[in-house]
Parts: C-alpha cells; sequence; structure tokens
C-alpha cells in the first residue's frame, strides 16, 4: 500500500485527460501551503516542507529529474537547519527581543552569489548530463535538460540559505526559478507541478513585496530610534 503510493503510475484521479498520482498531487498541495506560510514567516512552513520534499524528491527521481532529485535531498536537510533558526527567532520574540530580522544582502554579497551560481551550473550541469554513465545502476535514464536543471537547482540552493538567514533577495531567485519551473514541469508532461509553479511564482511575488514593506517599516522604525537618541544625547550635552 505504501509502496503503491510512492509509484507515480498509481493514479489517484484523472483530470482534463491528465492521469493525477497520489505522489504528484499531495506533493503538489504540500508544497503550495509551505509556500504560503513561508511568505507569512510562519516558522510552520519547515516541517510541512520537509514532508514536501520527501514526496517531491521521489517524484522526481521517477521522471530522470536528477538534480531536483538531489534538490530535494538538500532540503530536506536544510529544513531542519531552517526550522531551528527561525523556532529560536520566534523564541526570542516571545522573551521580548526582535524576531523582525529580514534584511538585503551587500553588492559584494549579490555578486559573490552570483559567482557562485555560474560556477555551480557549470560544474552540476556536466555532472548530470554524463550521472547515467558514472552510476548506471542508481540513474538508468539519462538526465532531461540537465544545465536547465542545474541552474534552477543551484539557484535554489542559494535562495534557500538566503530564506533561512531571512534576506530580502532569497525572493528574486525563488521568482526565476519558478518562471522557468512552470515551463520546464510541463515539457516534462508533470502539468499539475507546471501549475504548481505557477502558483508559487504568484505567491513568491507576494511575499517579496510582504517582505519588502516589512523591511521598509523596521528600517524606518530603526531611523526614528536612532533620531530619538541623537536627540536624548543632544539634550545631555
Amino acid at each position: 500500500m505504501i509502496a503503491s503510493f510512492f509509484d507515480i503510475n498509481n493514479v489517484f484521479f484523472t483530470l482534463w485527460d491528465y492521469p493525477m498520482s497520489y505522489l504528484e498531487f499531495f506533493g503538489t498541495v504540500l508544497n503550495i501551503v509551505t509556500v504560503w506560510l513561508c511568505a507569512r514567516k510562519s516558522v510552520w512552513n519547515w516541517p510541512i516542507g520537509i514532508a514536501a520534499v520527501i514526496l517531491f524528491g521521489v517524484l522526481f527521481y521517477q521522471i530522470q529529474l536528477y538534480s531536483d532529485f538531489l534538490e530535494q535531498v538538500y532540503y530536506f536537510l536544510t529544513g531542519f537547519w531552517g526550522w531551528w533558526v527561525w523556532s529560536r527567532l520566534r523564541k526570542s520574540s516571545k522573551d521580548g527581543g526582535n524576531a523582525e530580522t529580514i534584511s538585503r544582502n551587500t553588492l559584494s554579497e549579490n555578486a559573490a552569489w552570483g559567482v557562485a551560481l555560474v560556477i555551480g551550473t557549470l560544474a552540476l550541469g556536466a555532472f548530470m548530463a554524463r550521472i547515467d554513465t558514472i552510476f548506471p545502476q542508481w540513474f538508468p535514464e539519462a538526465a532531461s535538460f540537465p544545465y536547465l536543471d542545474a541552474f534552477t537547482t543551484v539557484a535554489s540552493f542559494i535562495a534557500q540559505i538566503l530564506l533561512i538567514r531571512q534576506r530580502l533577495e532569497n525572493w528574486y531567485l525563488w521568482i526565476t526559478v519558478d518562471i522557468i519551473g512552470v515551463w520546464l514541469y510541463y515539457e516534462k508532461e508533470v502539468k499539475f507541478v507546471s501549475v504548481l509553479y505557477f502558483i508559487f511564482l504568484i505567491i513568491a511575488t507576494s511575499g517579496l513585496i510582504r517582505w519588502q514593506r516589512k523591511w521598509q517599516q523596521s528600517r524606518a522604525v530603526s531611523e526614528d530610534e536612532s533620531v530619538l537618541i541623537a536627540g536624548k544625547e543632544a539634550e545631555a550635552v
């Protein structure tokens, strides 16, 4: 029973002549919930996201998107890291601290991440293009779109780190990945996942706007506090 649930050929229902597997349906639903919670800075995005990446990891392995499969392994591991970091921030907020830690990268940080994205894409793409000959027992089929898949994978790796650190730039990367994902998964004929990435695109855009607003508000508060402190110091003098 459990094994059949994780089989992409086990159809849950058919929608407009499209056979929807249990794996694709429940993985999609959990991923939508995850991104929605993430845009709202809810710590619950992490445990739900861990369950979602398990389902999608199995799915991507079966359709030979091996970079995406490895990406889910990465999400699984960093999901626990993100859960721990955000839980600490939440506890700090309840104890009277400030959990509103949204910030932006410096120009040099963005340049470094850009270089990492290019190098990572070329290296992972070259590896994935040959993975069926290097490890034929585990990856019997040739990878589909190895370099494009590698780009979205590396971009997602970087975006995940920036998300955990609550850097505003994470949303720009997720939006780029989502745009590519809409086309890529439609081409691979997992059309429900393609629709999922279109929904991701909408939520990510909303997340960018929401985080941008909170970042601007926190800056305004910081500037007001600085002016207040400076005024008190002037009065003391």
